[in-house]
């Protein structure tokens, strides 16, 4: 049993046991008030009844104390939202024994347990709350109808079933009680838990949406009117380059305009892909042989002359998708890994098929590696991990994925490196395909 949370599910965890910690102390001051004042008949002390009840109350409160230390601490909670369970079923059952056993009214607070369960933990919550809280009244009840247990000394028999007889039909019926509330209450606790998750990723999908449509706007007009210069400069360039006029200094400083108006022409046509995206067109081609030409293509201009390439596959391995954008996969995913190695650091680019008739592309790099609290964002738009770039071409990736129904995942270790695999299932297009 895991009992590890995320930290974004372990905050709302938190939240959750918070507001059923302060819950139960309401529930707990209720019922200490109606038990003196009404069942009880005042602070008689001397009673049996009354110091049973107290004593229990005194405990459940200081153990209340206990859990909102704990909670502070932040470190845990699953662990002591099991404990607390099992301390309540136990108190409750102690409030039962001295208010009239079986037939007490004070068995409902089992339920109340059940219920908290169900919201804290879910199923495996209510179940557990069921487990305690139906043994521990069952227990109660043995031990009174064998004479194990007596009844209070101050409380009259005749309030107390002490026979099979008399114990049978309120045993059931509260144990029936117990299972329907917490079977009940897991099941109202899960829908609310899917409801909650659909809202946030649909909240989410409507930020990046209006992200993505400020971007468009941007990036439409950014197209236009750097894509011009750039073209300019990249020509001028070249024009300065035919000459023979030009010394070693000269052609470096030549070199480093190239580079970073290369650089420029890839960001506009980053953020013109992820903000206009188009349906993939696919047909049968061959992913090996594209991610081959996009390898030698990569080590020919930019950091790709530093860093050793190499492409690991077969000579042919066809699959269906839009071969432009697959292309655009490859050698997103290519630069991303560049750009996260050092000089002389090998990056490899991987084609598999597997037997099943799926197929897998890896990326592999040799860099720093990305931190955990990151990798859940990666894909997001404009995060990134890096001083230089926008956090575009990741993005660009999963939404071309996502648009043919393929998967990525991610590996990393912090100073060992990334690889970033994309997982192809088999086609079946391609296997009714004719010849």
């Amino acid at each position: 049993m895991r009992l590890g949370l995320r930290d974004g599910a372990e905050t709302s965890f938190a939240v959750r046991f918070a507001w059923l910690t302060g819950l139960r102390l309401i529930v707990l001051t209720i019922v200490l008030i109606v038990m003196i004042t009404i069942y009880l008949g005042g602070l008689g002390t001397r009673a049996d009844s009354s110091r049973i009840a107290m004593l229990t109350f005194a405990v459940a409160f200081a153990l209340t104390g206990v859990y909102a230390a704990v909670l502070r601490l932040g470190k845990g909670l699953p662990l002591l939202a099991y404990g607390q369970m099992f301390v309540d079923q136990i108190a409750w059952s102690m409030i039962v024994y001295v208010s009239g056993g079986a037939t007490s009214g004070a068995t409902s607070l089992y339920g109340f347990t059940c219920l908290c369960g169900a919201i804290l933990l879910g199923l495996r919550g209510a179940l557990l709350g069921l487990i305690a809280g139906a043994s521990s009244y069952a227990l109660l009840c043995m031990l009174l109808v064998q004479d194990y247990l007596q009844p209070p000394a101050d409380q009259p028999l005749e309030a107390y079933a002490t026979e099979w007889s008399e114990v049978a039909f309120p045993l059931v019926l509260n144990l029936l009680a117990m299972s329907v509330v917490a079977l009940l209450g897991s099941y109202l606790a899960e829908r609310l838990r899917v409801t909650d998750g659909r809202l946030v990723v649909a909240t989410a999908r409507a930020e990046q949406a209006e992200r993505l449509a400020a971007l468009g706007r941007l990036a439409a007009g950014l197209a236009h009117e750097i894509r011009n210069p750039l073209g300019s400069i990249v020509a001028s360039i070249e024009l300065l380059r035919t000459g023979s006029s030009l010394g070693p200094e000269d052609d470096a400083l030549c070199a480093i305009i190239e580079r970073e108006t290369t650089r420029l022409n890839e960001l506009v046509t980053d953020m013109l892909d992820v903000s206009r995206p188009r349906a993939p067109s696919k047909a049968p081609m061959d992913l090996a042989r594209t991610a081959r030409d996009v390898v030698m293509l990569a080590g020919t201009s930019g950091r790709g002359r530093d860093v050793p390439l190499r492409f690991v596959g077969p000579d042919a391995l066809v699959i269906v998708a839009d071969t432009a954008q697959m292309r655009q996969v490859v050698w997103n995913l290519l630069r991303n890994a560049i750009q996260a190695s050092s000089a002389g650091a090998e990056v490899i680019v991987r084609v598999t098929a597997e037997a099943s008739g799926a197929v897998s592309l890896a990326v592999e790099d040799h860099g720093a590696g990305i931190p955990p609290e990151a990798r859940d964002r990666l894909f997001d738009v404009f995060f990134t991990t890096r001083s230089q770039g926008m956090g575009i071409g990741l993005a660009v990736v999963k939404r071309i994925l996502d648009d043919h129904g393929f998967t990525i995942e991610v590996e990393s270790e912090p100073g060992r490196g990334t690889t970033f695999r994309v997982r192809i299932p088999a086609s079946t297009e391609l296997a009714l395909a004719p010849g």
